[in-house]
């Protein structure tokens, strides 16, 4: 089957085309995405109204650069899968009301999904993930531990209790002066700082359960950087090793805990925009290492907000027939929050029971 999957659920205006195969592989036909980044730089983080006028104007120029790279044509795509939350509303709306009218005008399923299924399911674009399996979700939104037993089948075992992992190196990326995006400008003056020269705090570590908490770094990342009069280059480098050691340290050791909870699988996938930093992934490995579990995550291109991730919890949900009846699925609105394991949802569009295979 032939999925058009579309994301405009933050910044990234995003389109791809996927084919799931007759064995359940996955094929990348394309993925298009537009970095709104120069767009939010004035404002030192993102503005949700500019974010939805800039979906506005780029989305439909992104959708057809995608359906024309996987050399397609409509009348050979059977859905289109869109993000429908959680996420910016606006940005959310622009999407989701794009894929109403392609599926009206060109007689498709429409598939709305949730975002975090989207990175939930990520893996599986790419490497062997095999349900039962343990997901680690590390975003600028969201920093969650759950338990992936099947599409829609989702068990959420610790959340963050204040800030997510991915707004934390935001922060502190716009707290050193090094811009946007944060993520990738930490770990960049991370290499050459060292990471053993600022302590910061070990949240959480002698509670019980597998919670995250990122409030109480980020307040000694800012009162480090306040002590330093006239930070060097040098000064700035150490704080961000300091700090990216001290976070994967952190999403590690509550990881741990919740591996234990899990003796049916051997398998940790980590998924989100934190998921492609490299300090994070080797302290993930060495845990996996010391366990014997296996680390599986998407290529970096695939843990940041992207289309072909919504196109393919699309095409794993029509394939299982966890798909709305047309009228239910053109009735939906845009979420700004949605959790992952809702019970509510009824596994329709969130999580739950299953229907008829397609």
């Amino acid at each position: 089957m032939l999925v058009l999957g579309i994301e405009t659920s933050c910044d990234d205006t995003a389109a791809s085309v996927v084919r799931r195969r007759a064995d359940g592989s996955c094929q990348i036909l394309s993925n298009e995405v537009w970095a709104q980044h120069d767009d939010h730089a004035a404002y030192g983080g993102v503005v949700p109204e500019i974010a939805a006028r800039s979906h506005v104007e780029r989305l439909d120029g992104t959708i057809e650069k995608a359906v024309a790279k996987a050399g397609v044509s409509f009348a050979e795509i059977d859905a289109v899968a869109v993000t429908a939350g959680p996420g910016l509303v606006g940005g959310v709306m622009v999407g989701l009301t794009t894929a109403k009218a392609i599926a009206l005008a060109h007689d498709l399923t429409l598939i709305p999904v949730n975002h975090l299924e989207g990175h939930a399911l990520s893996a599986r674009m790419t490497e062997a993930a095999t349900f039962p399996y343990l997901l680690l979700l590390i975003s600028g939104g969201h920093t969650q531990l759950i338990k992936v037993s099947g599409v829609g089948e989702y068990e959420r075992l610790g959340t963050t209790i204040d800030d997510a992992a991915g707004e934390c190196f935001d922060k502190t990326a716009k707290l050193l002066g090094l811009g946007a995006p944060g993520g990738p400008r930490v770990e960049s003056a991370a290499c050459g700082g060292r990471a053993d020269r600022f302590e910061l705090p070990r949240p959480l570590l002698k509670h019980d359960g597998c919670d995250f908490s990122f409030s109480g770094m980020k307040t000694a990342v800012r009162e480090a950087a306040q002590s330093l009069e006239k930070p060097t280059g040098q000064d700035v480098a150490d704080l961000a090793a300091s700090f990216q050691y001290a976070a994967a340290r952190h999403l590690a050791q509550r990881t741990e805990k919740a591996m234990t909870l899990m003796p049916d699988s051997r398998q940790l996938v980590v998924a989100g925009g934190v998921a492609a930093n490299c300090a994070v992934k080797k302290m993930l490995q060495q845990l996996c290492a010391a366990f014997s579990w296996e680390l599986l995550a998407p290529p970096p291109k695939y843990c940041t907000d992207n289309g072909a991730m919504i196109a393919w919890a699309g095409a794993e949900r029509l394939a299982e027939g966890l798909v709305a009846e047309r009228e239910e699925a053109m009735a939906m609105a845009p979420r700004a929050r949605w959790p992952l394991a809702a019970p509510t949802d009824g596994g329709k569009l969130g999580s739950g029971r299953k229907g008829p295979k397609a």
